[in-house]
């Protein structure tokens, strides 16, 4: 897992360590030590720890003029043991929400298991963001069945259009206008 690098070929367009408006701002980033684990598998030291013992991300993008982000997680995504959403809607979403974003994009290739607690603050994310939508990109199958069990899939938008997306062929707007027009298929 340590090869496993958060996405990087739109560095170029967004950086959220140089964003002034980022929960990352002015992280460092050592290149030369693993600080970062998910159990005893240590992970690439360009992975954000956001206050999850099993879960990283690493925000790639965020435009504050059209309220969207992409976000990529690697690791275990536990709610029953460790709460990860209560952590992540505090840490991350809350201050993004704040900042505008009403869109979000969550890459969950990376994701190796979901395990569910409560559906609340996946019901509470959904109010924020009102006019807004929450869309999982690239999940694995089991991971999307452990939503869809617990009904998450409410909150968050899966589906086959999204399960297999060729996101790193596209720039971030043309992957969020390809989203955000589907979504709005969706809805019509």
């Amino acid at each position: 897992m340590h090869e496993l690098e958060p996405y990087y070929h739109w560095r170029d367009d967004y950086i959220a360590s140089e964003d002034e408006r980022s929960p990352f701002f002015g992280t460092i980033y050592n290149e030369f030590e693993f600080d970062k684990k998910v159990y005893n598998f240590l992970l690439h030291p360009q992975w954000d720890h956001f206050g999850s013992l099993t879960l990283y991300l690493k925000v790639l993008y965020v435009d504050y003029d059209r309220g969207y982000t992409i976000i990529e997680f690697i690791g275990e995504w536990n709610d029953a043991i460790y709460n990860d959403i209560m952590i992540l809607k505090r840490e991350l979403i809350d201050l993004m929400i704040d900042e505008g974003i009403n869109k979000f994009i969550l890459v969950g290739e990376n994701v190796l298991n979901f395990h569910a607690s409560d559906d609340s603050y996946y019901e509470e994310w959904f109010q924020d963001v009102e006019d807004g939508w929450i869309v999982g990109l690239n999940f694995r199958e089991h991971v999307i069945k452990e939503f869809q069990d617990n009904q998450i899939d409410y909150y968050i938008n899966f589906g086959e259009y999204l399960n297999n997306f060729p996101w790193r062929t596209l720039k971030p707007k043309q992957l969020f206008h390809h989203i955000e027009e589907h979504i709005q298929r969706r809805l019509n």
